[in-house]
């Protein structure tokens, strides 16, 4: 895609979004890798009021386009495409299910097999950093090394995936397990898990498995 199509692909994912109830106000952001650094959404702008001139460009070197201001989360962003080379997508939103377990400080554990969909046994919590700084980043690339998802401590959730389409569908999933998971620790703390092994075989199939569609 060129540059106006992400810009109009980030726009219409951040809507929908909070459509999903996944995100709300000017909470979260959305990036694509282009060229030799990103695209993301800026910070303060609403996305109802997003159009195409308000997306910025992030080089590598986290150099931005005049007079645009990047969402304060963008080292983050760079951090994940950093750590994986294979994402193009990356999504954070304050979803209320995943933050709730976030200030818990707890990883989301294998307590449904769709926990494969991040990428391992479970969902792991990045330690806490002020928002927008070099630590939180740090913290993001350890998480995400071996992950396609991890909540942020009293913060939210993070995705990532081969398009935007793939991160926010893993978004919604996520949120999902988040809501599945507190619906159970009344009952049962800590919660029974499915074991390694299971795990093991149910990664090898979620190679080819999740959400299909046409690049």
């Amino acid at each position: 895609m060129n540059k106006t199509a992400l810009a109009r692909d980030i726009i219409a994912t951040c809507l929908r979004m909070g459509k999903m109830g996944l995100n709300q106000g000017t909470a979260g952001n959305v990036s694509v890798r282009y060229q030799t650094g990103m695209l993301i959404t800026p910070t303060g702008i609403p996305y109802e009021r997003l159009t195409e001139r308000h997306i910025v460009f992030v080089d590598a070197d986290g150099r931005t386009d005049w007079g645009k201001l990047p969402s304060s989360e963008w080292r983050f962003h760079q951090a994940v495409y950093l750590t994986r080379p294979d994402s193009q997508a990356v999504i954070h939103n304050h979803a209320v299910y995943s933050t709730a377990v976030s200030v818990l400080n707890r990883a989301i554990p294998a307590i449904h097999y769709m926990i494969a969909a991040a990428g391992g046994d479970n969902v792991p919590c990045a330690p806490y950093a002020t928002f927008g700084s070099r630590d939180l980043a740090a913290h993001v690339a350890v998480a995400m090394r071996d992950r396609k998802a991890t909540l942020l401590q009293h913060h939210g959730l993070i995705t990532c995936g081969e398009n935007l389409a793939r991160a926010l569908w893993l978004a919604q999933e996520v949120e999902i397990l988040a809501k599945l998971y507190l619906a159970v620790l009344p009952v049962m703390d800590p919660v029974p898990v499915l074991s390694k092994q299971e795990m093991a075989r149910v990664l090898e199939k979620f190679k080819t498995y999740g959400l299909r569609i046409d690049d």
